[in-house]
């Protein structure tokens, strides 16, 4: 028990041996220690603080870009060189987003670009909107214009017809008709019959009409003279013409001058022995039209 009490008593005596300037030291380097922490911790937060804001400033550009992006997407133009320009700028935006902000200064940079891509923009669109008005009114205008043209086409489709009208029928008109044909058959005393035995001649005599807008001058007249089994009486098988594109057999042919008055003519054809009896047709031809017919009868001895 003696010695329990002398323990005591000597580390009662060892703490009052301890330097109070220790004690002061430990005290001063406790407080530092919690000034450090502190300060760490604090530093920490605000770190934590400005990441958080530098990762929503990057997601908010990254969003404005997106956007820009979009917008330039949707301006469309005709003119080359300004869609060049506009795929510049649309290029110059996948560049901004691929690269990683990391400080501010950065951020601010870009922040500054995409505030001058948007006013770039905007002057694109104004450009993009006027030559759109323009190109409107050229559409318009164009449209008035064909508008026009077919008018005017229509109008000389018109014309054309009026004129093909007029020309067919000035044609027509200018036609030299015969009238008054009279066909008989001649004995040799040039009297008329109509006894095949007796025929020398077959006479078809007409008038070609006034015409004053017919071109005057020479006019053959070709005749021919069907049989009633509808065979052409001739005297020579080169006897032919040509009736629209046509050869045409001929039995007689005579030319007189016409001066687009009336005009009187005969034309002859002798016996060539191929008389039948019936009813005969005689047809008469000028310058690619058929001008006349007439009839006539012959019949037995």
């Amino acid at each position: 028990m003696t010695d329990t009490n002398n323990e005591a008593q000597k580390l009662q005596e060892n703490k009052k041996n301890v330097p109070v300037g220790l004690i002061a030291i430990m005290i001063i380097l406790a407080g530092v220690l919690i000034f450090l922490v502190v300060m760490y911790f604090d530093q920490k937060n605000k770190m934590v603080e400005i990441e958080t804001v530098l990762t929503h400033e990057k997601d908010s550009l990254a969003n404005e870009l997106r956007i820009l992006a979009h917008r330039f997407d949707t301006l469309k133009t005709d003119n080359d060189t300004l869609n060049t320009k506009l795929e510049k700028e649309k290029q110059r935006i996948i560049q901004l987003l691929s690269i990683n902000a990391s400080n501010i200064q950065l951020i601010r940079k870009y922040r500054n670009e995409i505030s001058t891509m948007r006013e770039i923009m905007k002057s694109y669109i104004i450009q993009i909107d006027s030559l759109n008005s323009r190109n409107k009114i050229l559409v318009a205008e164009n449209v008035q214009f064909r508008q026009e043209i077919k008018k005017v086409q229509d109008s000389n489709v018109e014309l054309s017809k009026v004129k093909e009208e007029l020309s067919t029928k000035v044609e027509k008109a200018s036609v030299i008709q015969a009238k008054d044909i009279a066909a008989v058959a001649l004995n040799k005393k040039r009297k008329e019959t109509t006894k095949i035995n007796l025929i020398d001649k077959l006479r078809v005599c007409f008038t070609l009409r006034e015409n004053p807008i017919a071109e005057a001058g020479p006019k053959r007249v070709y005749m021919r003279v069907l049989r009633p089994d509808s065979l052409v009486i001739t005297n020579s098988p080169d006897n032919v013409f040509n009736y629209k594109e046509r050869l045409l057999i001929f039995s007689a042919n005579r030319t007189a001058d016409y001066m687009n008055q009336d005009i009187e003519m005969c034309i002859y054809l002798d016996n060539t022995g191929d008389f039948i009896t019936g009813n005969y047709s005689v047809e008469l031809y000028l310058e690619n039209n058929l001008i006349g017919e007439t009839n006539f009868m012959l019949t037995k001895r």
